[in-house]
């Protein structure tokens, strides 16, 4: 199988999943990964202190074990992909099996992070949304999905949202291939699916 992988990397809120979506529409064969799917796991940690992580460094990941499953996928090969619960900042303990796909979407705040992932990238796009208007999308979404106080939402953005992502996920644009501004847009997803199109033509 010759898979096309994608990375769409970008802030919190940006518009990452949305763009993955629209990118996903107009083509019959393709799987979507969330980054945050891998977050490390802290069955043995309690729940006030889960609260304290810095869910928003790179050393949140679980890398090694996402790397494996992506060459996996990559290879052809299905996997017991984990699952995340926001609600109780913890892998879930039930797995789910994902087929492989010819064309792979990597969507996260490190999804241009990795170097070792990124050599294996057909297509790096950064999404640019301001970060006033990513905070208000996060405030609305972490309030009414993930159940949590608007307190908690500003003081974990002051805290470690926003000096992380001028630390390690901002510096990430560099490495895109295309930089899309202001979130998924009917223009930046034309020339994205015209792009892949011609991959898959060759």
């Amino acid at each position: 199988m010759d898979v096309k992988l994608i990375l769409i990397g970008g802030g919190t809120a940006s518009g990452k999943t949305t763009m993955a979506k629209k990118i996903s529409e107009f083509f019959d064969d393709v799987l979507i990964i969330s980054i945050d799917n891998y977050y490390n796991s802290n069955w043995n940690v309690p729940l006030k202190e889960r609260e304290k992580i810095n869910y928003d460094h790179p050393k949140s990941i679980e890398w090694t074990l996402f790397k494996n499953q992506l060459r996996d996928l990559i290879g052809g090969h299905s996997v017991k992909m984990p699952q995340y619960d926001f609600t109780k900042h913890e892998r879930m303990r039930e797995r789910i099996h994902v087929e492989p796909a010819s064309i792979i979407i990597v969507d996260g705040i490190f999804a241009l992070y990795d170097e070792e992932i990124r050599s294996m990238a057909d297509i790096k796009i950064y999404v640019d949304t301001p970060s006033d208007i990513r905070f208000i999308r996060r405030l609305v979404r972490d309030i009414n999905e993930r159940g949590r106080t608007m307190e908690s939402v500003i003081n974990q953005y002051m805290s470690t949202v926003r000096p992380m992502h001028i630390a390690f996920v901002e510096p990430t644009k560099k490495f895109a291939d295309i930089i899309i501004p202001w979130g998924a847009n009917d223009v930046a997803v034309d020339v994205i699916r015209t792009k892949i199109e011609k991959y898959l033509k060759k």
